[in-house]
């Protein structure tokens, strides 16, 4: 049984996680907290470390897997006052990238001392293709994150430490359906061959199997779940 800590799992994808990954040890987050997860504002200076700590408390001072799930997706359109602009562009990216750097390089530290362990970013299609104009931090902090998870695949390797992320495209949530509501939802659904957005539980399931069941030899693969809207 595996000692999990799952951030981001109030709702969407990150609750879907929470629940694939029933039978083991989990610890979930939210900004706000509450139902049992810890509470902890990822866009604060010092908060991934905070909710590190007490999820290894949780967790009887091990933790086996860290999946970096929490994200923020918010436009800022160029023509935006320029603080403005920047500090959206600053927040997205302490939130989105930051923190799941912060919370990373906490687990490496772990991981050494206790034979290895694992973590599972979730990315997107972004990071590949872009985003809408009013995105350009989101792309910039998903593609970032793609890169942490490749280098951290790559420098720890050797310490049993592995690294996967995934890059879901649309995905069925309240969040995606507000955003494809306001671009065109028919247009959106047209460009993806499968028909259809992926749903949470896809995108959960992968992020299982990569968390507990993928082979070490697969380290540093990022997987693509977006319904051949994007392929590379």
């Amino acid at each position: 049984m595996a000692n999990i800590l799952v951030t981001g799992t109030s709702r969407g994808i990150g609750k879907a996680i929470a629940a694939a990954l029933a039978g083991h040890n989990v610890v979930g987050h939210s900004s706000r907290g509450g139902g049992g997860l810890i509470a902890a504002d990822l866009a604060a200076r010092g908060a991934a470390e905070g909710l590190w700590r007490e999820a290894l408390d949780r967790l009887g001072g091990r933790i086996d897997v860290l999946v970096n799930n929490a994200g923020i997706f918010e436009a800022a359109p160029v023509d935006l006052p320029a603080a403005d602009w920047t500090a959206r562009w600053e927040r997205t990216m302490r939130v989105n990238l930051t923190a799941a750097a912060e919370l990373s390089r906490l687990a490496v530290l772990h991981f050494r001392e206790e034979g290895g362990g694992r973590i599972v970013n979730v990315a997107s299609r972004a990071a590949h293709r872009g985003d809408s104009p009013g995105h350009w931090h989101y792309a910039a902090s998903k593609a970032g994150m793609v890169a942490m998870t490749r280098t951290v695949a790559r420098a720890y390797a050797a310490d049993n430490i592995l690294a996967f992320a995934v890059s879901p495209g649309f995905t069925a949530s309240d969040m995606v359906e507000d955003y494809m509501a306001s671009r065109g939802g028919r247009q959106i659904v047209a460009d993806i061959p499968l028909g259809r957005v992926a749903t949470a539980d896809e995108v959960a399931e992968t992020v299982r199997w990569l968390a507990l069941d993928a082979p070490a030899s697969a380290t540093g693969t990022v997987i693509d779940v977006n319904g051949a809207s994007y392929v590379r």
